[in-house]
């Protein structure tokens, strides 16, 4: 069986008491980061032998887990926040583990982009995300005029050393609209900002961005 495990975001007091089980009795885990991984593990005093799974060695990965599974074990699959397979490379062993007809199990929790989009203000009835844009600006805005056209909520990903140049296409592509930007979402210095794009890329230009970003915007507005 391959568990997909949701894990926190940031507060580790934000996982499932299921998760917290599955965790333990998983006879591997597969992470992104073993450092990372090990803090959260740690934590809730659990000790596994743990499976190097990222975007560099995913192909190789994979198949070593494929392996285990059908010898019989039980593999906890987490990300290094949030559900698995979301925006990460996740999706390529729950596919190959599909195709092989082995089992698996989602393990429900939290998620960046719905924890944001809860808090947003912006209607919830329909969105539609997107994961992270180009971080070439033609193709970027190229991305964003297409979204325009979307009758969503919109939710984007961004690094904080690129969320001003995609301030700056949003604003010219999109007009002054309203914006959501949600930042270090259950941590010490969490932020959510709800204003005007020109607004957040006026604070931004003069505050150095920290943290990954959730953009969130309706075109329609």
């Amino acid at each position: 069986m391959l568990y997909v495990v949701s894990t926190p975001i940031g507060n580790l007091k934000d996982i499932t008491l299921r998760a917290v089980d599955i965790l333990s009795k998983a006879d591997f885990i597969a992470c992104e980061d073993t450092r990372h991984t090990n803090k959260l593990l740690a934590h809730y005093n659990i000790k596994k032998p743990l499976i190097s799974y990222h975007s560099y060695n995913k192909q190789k990965s994979s198949e070593e887990i494929l392996k285990k599974l059908k010898a019989g074990s039980c593999i906890a699959l987490v990300t290094d926040s949030g559900t698995p397979g979301v925006n990460d490379p996740g999706w390529l062993i729950i596919k190959k583990v599909i195709d092989a007809g082995l089992p698996l199990e989602a393990i429900p929790g939290v998620s960046a982009f719905l924890a944001a989009l809860s808090i947003s203000g912006m209607p919830t009835d329909k969105f539609f995300f997107a994961g992270f844009l180009s971080s070439k600006s033609g193709r970027r805005r190229g991305q964003i005029e297409n979204l325009a056209k979307v009758e969503a909520t919109i939710i984007i990903y961004e690094a904080p050393h690129r969320i001003i140049k995609l301030l700056k296409d949003l604003l010219d592509c999109l007009g002054d609209a309203d914006i959501v930007l949600a930042r270090e979402l259950t941590k010490k210095f969490e932020e959510v900002r709800r204003e005007k794009i020109s607004t957040s890329l006026r604070h931004f230009s003069e505050v150095r961005p920290r943290g990954e970003f959730v953009v969130i915007f309706r075109p329609s507005n």
